[in-house]
């Protein structure tokens, strides 16, 4: 009995204590970087690793099936990121493959078990050739025409089955090599995407989606100018797009909130021809060759020269307008990413992912990022 007792009352005033060390032990967000060199070798100091949980190597690309080095320049650049552990040994370096330019290939890798088993089987090869953490498969899009890429309606359940046959194959190589493989994925924030793919069952098999939340609005494809990268719906809004509906619209598709790592811009999209009516916004509009706008442009030729900035409460976003110019820039700051991270905290999401790197070399935006996440109470 006094046995029995003792542990009972052990059992009591350790309970507070376990619960404590468990929430205190708990991963911190995510902040991943695209790193998007395009074909040139990155600096030393390019990349503040401190700052960061993820680099995506941006971009992989498939030939003839099989996952391929994109760049001559990829090697030296991969060595220099995963040497960036030293620096902070919690790191991890992920290979991104396809994109926007090279996702044309995809439809016909994840066609059948055969071509599957080819492209697992080089992805594979390409991780430990260059001593990475995993894969982020950063197809544009199952099912869409995209950049013009080969598609089918087989793509919805062949993506399923990719990304369900890779992590099989990622848990036999930690099984052989005691190392974990990360699997993500890159997604659009449409409701075309969720019509196209199996997210329910997608989220099984990966670690985390990177939500592409912005390029809700876009010079050319859209003639009326609008926030890029809302985090809420402005009332004003004809198109009534945001971040948050993009969020909530991948949680009813069965994505659950601690996979969604919300997506940023580190740049800017402008339109032209703006009639100077609400300082710009939602007003027709042209697109032109300037239509994306790097942040560190943004910052060193158009704010305080000529572009006035504004701020859309109801959507949490800047925008930028030169009534003389009559050009209007929807972007992102400081200001607005303390708002994301906010958002991500109160709604438990995994983190921030931001495209790219090199839009801002300044670290402005990555320094409100990691101030904004890393404040987080134990």
């Amino acid at each position: 009995m006094r046995v029995i007792l003792l542990c009972v009352l052990c059992g009591v005033f350790l309970a507070p204590a376990s619960g404590a060390s468990a929430q205190g032990a708990r991963s911190s967000p995510v902040i991943t970087a695209y790193v998007f060199p395009d074909g040139t070798a990155l600096k030393p100091g390019q990349i503040d690793a401190k700052a960061l949980t993820r680099i995506n190597y941006a971009f992989a690309k498939i030939k003839d099936g099989r996952m391929v080095a994109g760049f001559p320049e990829d090697a030296g650049n991969l060595a220099m990121l995963t040497a960036l552990r030293r620096e902070n040994p919690a790191l991890t370096v992920l290979i991104s493959v396809g994109g926007w330019s090279w996702s044309g290939e995809f439809s016909d890798a994840a066609l059948t078990e055969e071509s599957r088993k080819i492209f697992i089987q080089s992805a594979v090869e390409f991780i430990d050739r260059y001593h990475l953490d995993g894969l982020d498969v950063d197809w544009e899009y199952p099912g869409q025409r995209g950049a013009g890429n080969t598609h089918r309606k087989e793509d919805r359940q062949n993506f399923t089955l990719l990304l369900k046959e890779l992590r099989e194959q990622f848990n036999r190589e930690t099984k052989r090599t005691h190392k974990r493989l990360y699997l993500t994925i890159a997604a659009e924030a449409a409701p075309e995407y969720l019509k196209n793919t199996e997210m329910d069952k997608v989220q099984r098999y990966v670690d985390g989606v990177n939500l592409m939340a912005y390029d809700y609005y876009m010079p050319g494809p859209d003639n009326t100018t609008g926030n890029m990268a809302a985090l809420f719906e402005s009332p004003d809004d004809p198109r009534q797009v945001s971040a948050n509906k993009s969020v909530l619209a991948f949680e009813q598709a069965g994505v659950p909130a601690a996979k969604i790592v919300l997506g940023v811009p580190f740049y800017g999209r402008a339109w032209r021809d703006v009639a100077d009516h609400n300082h710009g916004l939602f007003q027709h509009g042209k697109g032109g060759p300037e239509a994306y706008v790097p942040y560190a442009r943004i910052a060193q030729t158009m704010l305080g020269h000529g572009f006035t900035r504004y701020w859309d409460s109801a959507a949490s976003v800047p925008y930028l307008y030169n009534p003389e110019q009559q050009i209007f820039v929807s972007y992102e700051d400081a200001e607005s990413l303390a708002a994301k991270c906010k958002y991500v905290k109160e709604h438990k999401l995994a983190g921030v992912m931001f495209w790219n790197y090199e839009g801002d070399p300044s670290g402005t935006l990555l320094g409100a990022i990691d101030h904004a996440l890393r404040a987080i109470p134990p």
